[in-house]
């Protein structure tokens, strides 16, 4: 399932190999991941279990179920995963509620693609409730669609969140060019075939076969982007 933002519709990058910008979301435009974890430290301490730093890494850019079954089973926490989940949704809500910072760049690029008419889809492995909460501040009109992690059978690190953005876009996935913050983000990109710019976060990421590594975002614009589709074979 998709939710679509008339305002952009369809429409294609003339005159570019470039046909659509695909954005990741916590950890790459909105300053997050860091909550996710501070939510999970609070609940496990509540539950009477201290969170190992390491784990950190293990949980970032996963899926809710894997990550949330992994602190479960590592914990030995007597909590379900329904009811974990519902504790980890309701904890994140609360802290984008009183703050929702913007990954440096993030603005400038979403404008920059919206004033050119770059058909840029939201794909994220948070749930439905999350993405419309961060799509209110970021601006409905940067997106043509957003693809949330409880809308697919396999997110992240499946292909089948890009495969679904690409198409809803009606563009090649060869022709995407994914941002993403996370080693997950950037497996699921790869398998779908699309080209990367892996902007990480959390966790070191090395630059590959279609994979550039930046610091920031504000090392990316659309000349940069566009640029990347030069260097396919």
């Amino acid at each position: 399932m998709t939710s679509t933002v008339p305002a952009l519709g369809t429409r294609t990058a003339e005159g570019s190999a470039l046909q659509a910008v695909l954005l990741d979301m916590d950890g790459t435009l909105v300053d997050t991941e860091g909550f996710w974890w501070d939510v999970e430290v609070e609940i496990f301490a509540r539950l009477g279990h201290a969170l190992d730093d390491s784990w950190r890494h293990v949980v970032v850019g996963g899926p809710m179920t894997r990550s949330a079954g992994f602190l479960i089973e590592a914990t030995g926490a007597d909590i379900t995963l329904a009811e974990l989940t519902v504790l980890l949704n309701e904890g994140f809500e609360d802290r984008i509620d009183r703050a929702l910072p913007l990954m440096p760049g993030a603005a400038r690029l979403l404008a920059e693609l919206y004033e050119h008419e770059i058909p840029t889809a939201l794909v994220s492995a948070s749930h439905r409730r999350i993405i419309d909460r961060v799509l209110t501040s970021l601006g409905t009109q940067h997106f043509a669609l957003s693809i949330a992690g409880d809308e697919v059978s396999r997110t992240k690190p499946y292909p089948d969140p890009y495969l679904l953005a690409a198409s809803g876009l009606g563009v090649d996935p060869a022709r995407c060019a994914v941002v993403e913050d996370t080693a997950t983000g950037v497996a699921a990109a790869e398998a779908a075939g699309c080209q990367v710019v892996a902007v990480p976060s959390v966790a070191p990421i090395a630059p590959a076969d279609r994979r550039t590594v930046v610091t920031s975002l504000e090392e990316v614009d659309l000349a940069f982007l566009r640029g990347l589709m030069t260097q396919m074979r």
